[in-house]
C-alpha cells in the first residue's frame, strides 16, 4: 500500500494535474483560464526556443546514446579480460558515476576552460590548436557528448554482467572452427549481449532526451542557446517565467517523443535481438 500511495500520489497524480493545466494559462499565482489547444498551438507556430531545443535535444540524444553505448561495450570488454588488478580498473571505471553530477559538471567547466583547462594543454603538447570547447556554439554539444562518455562505467558495469553470460561453449565452438576474436565477438558475443544493448540503449535514450543538468550548471543554455536542452526550456517556462500551463503543454509534448522513440526501439528490437531459447 505505502508504494501504491507513493505512486498515485507523486507520479500519477502529478501527470494527470500537469496534462489539465497544459489545457490552461495556470502561473501558479492568481485564477487561471481554461484555453484549450492554445498552449500547444503557441508552441508549434510561434514558439522559436522550442524548435532550436528540439533540434538540439535530438542532436545531443542521438549523439551522446550512441557514442556513450560504444565507449561502454568497449571499456566492459576490457573490464571481461583475465588481467592483474582487474578490480581495480573496475573500480576506476566505475568512480564517475558515483560522483554528484553537479560536482562533476564544475570539474569539467575547468577541464573544458579554453585558457588554463587540462584539455586544452594536451593538445598544445600534441601540437594541436586549441578549441573553445563549451564556450563555442559549434563545439559545445561533442564536448557534452564527451562528457556524457565519461560517466559510461553504470552502462559499462551492465554490458560486463552480460559479457559475463555469455556461453563459454559456443565461444570455444568457434575457436575449433578456426574462428579468431572477431568471428567470436560479431557472431556469438554481439547476438548473446543483444538484449543488453537494447535495454541500455532504451534507458540512454530516454536519460539522453531528459538532459538538464549540463546545461543548467555549465552553459546555462548558450552560447545562443546551442544548449538550450528541452528540459531546460521547461524549466525556464514553469519557474523563472512562471507559465507553468505552457511548460505542461511542453512536458507532455516531450513525453509523446520519447514514447515515440521508445516504440519504434521497440518495434525495431525484433530484426536484432536474440533471446536465449527464442527465434
Amino acid at each position: 500500500m505505502p508504494a501504491i500511495l507513493g505512486l498515485l500520489i507523486w507520479t500519477i497524480g502529478p501527470m494527470i494535474a500537469s496534462l489539465y493545466f497544459s489545457f490552461t494559462d495556470y502561473k501558479v499565482v492568481g485564477s487561471y483560464h481554461w484555453v484549450g489547444f492554445q498552449n500547444y498551438v503557441d508552441i508549434f507556430k510561434n514558439d522559436l526556443d522550442f524548435k532550436k531545443s528540439l533540434f538540439v535535444t535530438f542532436y545531443f540524444a542521438i549523439g551522446s546514446t550512441f557514442f556513450t553505448l560504444l565507449a561502454a561495450l568497449i571499456v566492459a570488454v576490457l573490464m571481461n579480460m583475465n588481467v592483474k588488478g582487474q578490480s581495480i580498473f573496475r573500480t576506476m571505471y566505475y568512480l564517475p558515476v558515483i560522483v554528484p553530477s553537479v560536482a562533476s559538471n564544475i570539474l569539467w567547466l575547468w577541464l573544458f576552460n579554453p585558457d588554463f583547462g587540462l584539455l586544452n594543454s594536451i593538445l598544445q603538447f600534441l601540437g594541436l590548436p586549441k578549441l573553445m570547447w563549451i564556450y563555442d556554439e559549434n563545439t559545445v554539444i561533442p564536448s557534452l557528448i564527451l562528457l556524457s562518455i565519461w560517466g559510461c562505467g553504470g552502462t559499462a558495469l551492465i554490458f560486463l554482467a552480460g559479457l559475463q553470460d555469455v556461453p563459454k561453449q559456443l565461444l570455444e565452438a568457434v575457436e575449433i572452427d578456426g574462428g579468431n576474436w572477431w568471428h567470436k565477438f560479431r557472431y556469438v558475443t554481439l547476438p548473446s549481449i543483444s538484449p543488453v544493448i537494447f535495454f541500455n540503449l532504451i534507458m540512454g535514450l530516454i536519460g539522453s532526451f531528459q538532459a538538464f543538468t549540463q546545461a543548467y550548471v555549465m552553459t546555462e543554455g548558450g552560447p545562443n542557446n546551442s544548449t538550450l536542452f528541452y528540459v531546460l526550456l521547461i524549466y525556464r517556462e514553469a519557474f523563472q517565467k512562471n507559465n507553468m500551463g505552457y511548460a505542461s503543454a511542453l512536458a507532455w509534448i516531450l513525453f509523446i517523443i520519447i514514447l515515440l522513440f521508445t516504440l519504434i526501439v521497440f518495434r525495431s528490437s525484433k530484426n536484432w535481438v536474440y533471446y536465449g531459447g527464442g527465434k
